[in-house]
Parts: structure tokens; sequence; C-alpha cells
């Protein structure tokens, strides 16, 4: 079930779902581990996200370019995208690594620019790209535009 990607696809904690469907949360957070949900709660659920409950039923969320949402995304944004990924399928694990490896490498070399100024830039620089990198994921969870891999993990 995809429960936990469209939750988080729609910037929504367990709880707000919780409240927005009339579940408890606990049975929110036993049907995002794999217990099966009732139809009452698949409609509620469905209700709340906005989705058929088949679609809630998929063990997979694809998007794919030929959507709706890679086709609504304004042009620019496609080609900031493609600029920023190298590729035109990006994905959302690669954002969340680049973001990682720039705050990492931007906090060290912040550090060692207590020795050396130019490290100090370097790490201003790498602190800018780990935030750019940020924006760009929440860009890509607004539009719901990333693309999951086959050998991605399963919910």
């Amino acid at each position: 079930m995809i429960l936990k990607e469209l939750r988080i696809s729609n910037h929504l904690s367990q709880e707000q779902l919780a409240q927005m469907s009339g579940l408890n949360v606990r049975t929110i957070q036993r049907i995002e581990s794999g217990a099966n949900a009732s139809l009452e709660s698949l409609k509620c659920l469905a209700a709340a996200l906005e989705v058929d409950i088949s679609t809630l039923n998929q063990e997979k969320f694809k998007m794919d370019k030929k959507s709706d949402n890679w086709k609504a995304l304004p042009f620019l944004l496609k080609c900031w995208f493609v600029f920023n990924f190298l590729q035109t399928k990006p994905s959302r694990q690669s954002a969340a690594r680049i973001e990682l490896l720039g705050h990492v490498s931007g906090f060290t070399f912040c550090c060692m620019g207590l020795i050396n100024e130019a490290a100090l830039v370097g790490g201003i620089l790498m602190l800018a790209t780990a935030y750019l990198y940020h924006w760009l994921k929440y860009q890509g969870d607004k539009y719901g535009i990333w693309y999951d891999h086959e050998s991605s993990k399963e919910t």
C-alpha cells in the first residue's frame, strides 16, 4: 500500500491525516506498516487524500513522464530539474542524498574556515547548494513529479 508516500507527498503528518480522515493515529500507523485496512478505513483515507481506493491499494507509487503532474509542471521548472539532476527522470532519493552531502561538506568546510578563509567560502557555497536541493525536493513533492525506480524500497 502506498499510503505513506501519498501522505508525505501531500506534506501531511500522521496526526494531520488522522484528523482529516477521522481515523485514529494508531490505525494509520498500522496501515502504513503493512496491516490490512478495512473498507471503511480505506474510504476515509481515500476521501482525505482525494484519491481512489484502488490507488491506495497499489504496491508502488510510480510517476511517469506522461503523467498529468509532469505535464502540468511549468516549463522552466522542468528545465531546472533536468539541469540540476542531469537526468530527465529525477528521483527524490537522489535529491535527498545531494542535500545531505551539501550539508555535511558545507558544515565541515565552514569549520575549516576558522583556519582558512577560502574554506569558509567553499562551505557557504556547499550549504547554499544543500538549501537549493532542499527547495527542489519541496517543489518535486508539491508537483508530485518524482520517479520511483523498480529497485526502490517497497512500502
